[in-house]
């Protein structure tokens, strides 16, 4: 992953490019990366070209990463905590199988 981070930033720093990579802008192109994403599947359920499905999705990783590297974040270090947060508010016993968010979700 680290490796993959310094191309990211290496194609950024030869187009000087941080000048613009703000944590609002990049949160937008967030945003926005996300809704072309999503126009992939747009009137339909399941997608069918793959490869604009992937250039998508690429780019919303592409700034993902580089807002992770704009606050100098550790990559592995947040995900793994956000599993651990996402591990007690959906447990197995209750959340297996449902749909609905944490908070009505019902014991088994």
């Amino acid at each position: 992953m680290k490796q993959l981070l310094e191309q990211i930033i290496a194609f950024r720093n030869e187009r000087n490019w941080e000048q613009f990579h703000t944590g609002e802008n990049l949160a937008k192109s967030i945003s926005i990366e996300a809704a072309e994403l999503l126009e992939c599947f747009q009137w339909q359920h399941e997608v069918e070209d793959l490869e604009h499905l992937k250039e998508e999705l690429a780019d919303v990783l592409i700034y993902s990463l580089l807002m992770v590297d704009r606050y100098h974040f550790d990559f592995e270090a947040i995900i793994k905590e956000k599993l651990e947060k996402n591990n007690k508010k959906y447990p197995a016993q209750k959340a297996y199988g449902n749909h609905k968010k944490y908070n009505k979700l019902e014991g088994k």
